[in-house]
């Protein structure tokens, strides 16, 4: 299992980044799938969860109406659309997947918000 995030980097406080987490080894259409983050010296936390067959969206109340999970099964890639950004949303973000009881990450893609 391999996930690979992508799309971060240095935006002003206003803009727009579009993250992507590209998989191997897992369908990620049968699997729920996560978006974390984490600031600077602070623990990790999740932002985004989105349920096999998309029938579920979650966000934590800090993202809620700036960011869009969303997924291409044919392509077998997560992405987060993050829009009106705010200098706290710097972190760096990490795809999740759990299977059965162990958990697989990314490598975590910096996103870097400037006031």
């Amino acid at each position: 299992v391999q996930l690979v995030e992508s799309g971060g980097g240095l935006v002003q406080a206003g803009g727009s980044l579009r993250l992507s987490c590209a998989t191997s080894g897992i369908i990620i259409s049968i699997n729920t799938m996560h978006w974390y983050r984490q600031p600077p010296g602070k623990q990790r936390e999740l932002v985004a969860t989105i349920t096999s067959g998309g029938g579920s969206i979650n966000y934590a109340d800090s993202v809620k109406g700036r960011f869009t999970i969303s997924r291409d099964d044919a392509k077998n890639t997560m992405y987060l659309q993050m829009n009106s950004l705010k200098p706290e949303d710097t972190a760096v973000y990490y795809c999740k997947v759990r299977l059965g009881w162990l958990n697989y990450w990314g490598q975590g893609t910096q996103v870097t918000v400037s006031s």
